[in-house]
């Protein structure tokens, strides 16, 4: 890598970046399984297991599955974001495996919000 030598280089290569993870995350669906601690403790593993299954029961393979650390709102715990391309970052909480095939049915499938799930949203940008 070239080594940047004035602030000018180095917004260049931050607005290369941004534009190379816009592009990399358009048309992209996501759902993003906090992976702390707390959401550990709390069963996160077992979710991320079932995503999984249910993707590939349904043979969806246009979602890319993140684990991430601890998403916040501990005692909401397993909470897990799902990101529709070019839709708001919705976030479910207390969510155990048996609620999967809901969220990934309703959600991902019929873009339709599990609205009693829901604790809460980022709008997209």
């Amino acid at each position: 890598m070239k080594k940047l030598t004035n602030k000018d280089e180095l917004q260049a290569l931050r607005q290369q970046a941004q534009q190379e993870i816009a592009e990399r995350n358009q048309n992209k669906n996501r759902i993003i399984v906090g992976m702390g601690t707390c959401g550990i403790a709390a069963g996160a593993q077992d979710v991320v297991n079932e995503i999984l299954k249910e993707l590939q029961r349904r043979h969806i393979t246009n979602v890319e599955v993140v684990r991430t650390g601890c998403i916040g709102m501990c005692e909401r715990e397993v909470l897990i974001d799902v990101v529709r391309a070019g839709e708001d970052r919705v976030t479910y909480g207390q969510v155990v495996p048996r609620d999967i095939p809901r969220i990934i049915g309703e959600h991902i499938v019929n873009g339709r919000i599990v609205e009693d799930m829901v604790v809460g949203r980022l709008t997209a940008v």
